[in-house]
């Protein structure tokens, strides 16, 4: 059999199946981080255009994007499902950034249990007792939870029950501003009781 010469320059066709070569893929109508289609990814041929600075009405994708042009702002796809989209002019980092920013505010919100702590012995006097009670509804008041303790200390765990009857008094002192989340329960050396501020 004959050989054919060889020709460095020779390189063979590549398969057109599975392995063939990438075809470039078409970029998406958003920015990969963005959660708006912007600008000219918004692939609508009209849009019903809002805001303070622009008078409001339906566009053609080409005027709307001229007015945002000239004020110096994005067009921004706020409702791609309305018919057409509905696009504000607006600077779109700042939006985002506010929208962040609002998000991180209600997550704190609802996230962040603020729980104060008040210690008694368990022969506290009525006007040690008092003084913790007023600073308990001022807690209770401000949105906190309020943890109320009793400490034992040596041989005064004999005194458990005169402990936990302050706890119960002080719960139903409280009534008003918050209710018990958890009834007195011994814990080591410590009597707890918790309560939680009602809701307004």
């Amino acid at each position: 059999m004959e050989k054919k010469p060889f020709n460095p320059a020779y390189r063979p066709p590549r398969p057109q199946g599975n392995n063939g070569p990438r075809q470039p893929q078409r970029r998406n109508d958003r920015n990969n981080n963005a959660p708006n289609a912007i600008n000219e990814h918004i692939r609508a041929r009209e849009v019903r255009m809002v805001g303070d600075n622009v008078t409001p009405g339906i566009y053609t994708i080409q005027e709307a994007r001229r007015i945002a042009e000239e004020l110096e702002l994005d067009l921004v796809e706020i409702s791609p499902t309305a018919d057409p989209p509905v696009c504000k002019v607006l600077d779109y980092q700042k939006y985002l950034y506010q929208q962040k920013k609002k998000a991180k505010e209600i997550k704190a919100k609802a996230t962040k249990v603020v729980v104060k702590e008040i210690r008694f012995g368990p022969q506290t006097d009525d006007h040690d007792y008092n003084f913790k009670l007023k600073h308990a509804v001022g807690f209770l008041q401000e949105g906190a939870k309020v943890k109320a303790y009793v400490f034992f200390k040596g041989r005064s765990i004999l005194f458990k029950e005169q402990g936990e009857v302050l706890l119960l008094r002080f719960a139903n002192d409280l009534e008003d501003y918050g209710k018990v989340e958890q009834m007195p329960v011994l814990e080591g050396k410590r009597m707890i009781i918790m309560l939680s501020p009602k809701k307004k």
